[in-house]
């Protein structure tokens, strides 16, 4: 059987990225080209700075996705590409490139869905995984817990009703000072805290017990800081961060088995930037050891917005005969389901 080679490129927020992926599973080159040092100084992604540098960078990164798998855009079978959700200028960016490269190789056009991405991210390093399994996807922007019931096919149990978790991760690093990235920086500063030197609110809601709320845990946070800075009290930051990613992370956790619990689902599977975080990860695998449930993660390159989950998604996608046309578009506020 002929191998099939997908090039994935991926520029929703602050990474521009581009991997080639063969038969869905191997990645032959991974390329990020990360704006983290750029957005510090304004203390998160400035989504105009952010779409001027994709449209440097992005020739570059393909040329070198190209090159590191050794292949030219002669040896492609298909282009895959994030068309939402994300930053509609980030977005533009890729997709206007992949339609570009598409056109003049007469290749195939397939859009893949940002989430999608994430969760497919979970196939590169477990050939042994296949749907259906239960997936947390933790995120900057993305909250959601689903059944993969096949590929690119999911039913969404749960969501959040407010802040996604790495939003409020982002929203306290800021308010103790620690500055963006959030996530990566609380879980460091962690390590030196007590999770249970502070006890914050794990929000549960009544008539949908899989649904997740974060802002009530930043707020409790913030409430914290200003009564300390009020009455002249010390702040002990890695306690407070500790704490407060414990508070996160039980959550997280909890809706996970209690819904891995409700729909018999034995995988268990989590994806996007927060399933980074060595603690979620921790707490994920002994609870899953726990209760005899098969546990996957991506590796944390893998987890963070990269080509390489687009270039698997898109595999997929092209297998089931998702094409697009030129009219394909950037779809900021694409929903996981939506074509």
């Amino acid at each position: 059987m002929k191998d099939i080679l997908i090039l994935g490129i991926e520029s929703s927020c602050d990474e521009t990225a581009a991997s080639v992926v063969k038969n869905g599973r191997t990645v032959l080159s991974n390329i990020i080209s990360s704006q983290i040092e750029l957005h510090k100084l304004y203390g998160g992604v400035v989504p105009e700075i952010a779409s001027r540098k994709h449209i440097e960078k992005i020739n570059q990164v393909i040329q070198q996705a190209l090159d590191e798998a050794g292949v030219t855009l002669d040896d492609l079978d298909a282009i895959g590409v994030t068309y939402g959700p994300g930053l509609v200028g980030a977005l533009l960016v890729g997709v206007a490139e992949a339609k570009a490269i598409a056109y003049a190789k007469k290749l195939p056009l397939v859009g893949v869905h940002h989430i999608e991405g994430h969760v497919s991210a979970n196939y590169i390093e477990h050939p042994d995984l296949e749907p259906p399994f239960l997936c947390l996807i933790v995120s900057g922007g993305h909250t959601h817990l689903v059944i993969v019931k096949d590929y690119g096919k999911f039913q969404i149990l749960g969501r959040t009703r407010d802040d996604a978790a790495g939003e409020a991760f982002d929203k306290v690093a800021r308010a103790i000072g620690l500055g963006y990235p959030g996530g990566p920086k609380i879980d460091k500063l962690s390590k030196e805290g007590n999770p249970h030197a502070i006890e914050f609110p794990r929000a549960k809601i009544g008539d949908c017990p899989y649904d997740f709320s974060f802002s009530g845990v930043k707020s409790a946070v913030l409430n914290y800081l200003n009564h300390a800075q009020m009455t002249g009290q010390d702040v002990n930051r890695a306690d407070l961060a500790a704490s407060f990613q414990n508070a996160v992370v039980d959550v997280l956790v909890e809706h996970t088995m209690l819904a891995a619990r409700d729909y018999g689902m034995k995988k268990i599977a989590i994806a996007g930037g927060v399933a980074s975080n060595g603690t979620l990860r921790v707490a994920m695998d002994e609870a899953c050891q726990k209760r005899d449930y098969k546990f996957y993660c991506p590796s944390p390159i893998f987890c963070t917005d990269n080509g390489a989950m687009i270039g698997t998604a898109a595999y997929y996608e092209y297998l089931k005969g998702t094409r697009h046309g030129w009219d394909l578009n950037a779809v900021p506020n694409l929903k996981l389901g939506e074509r």
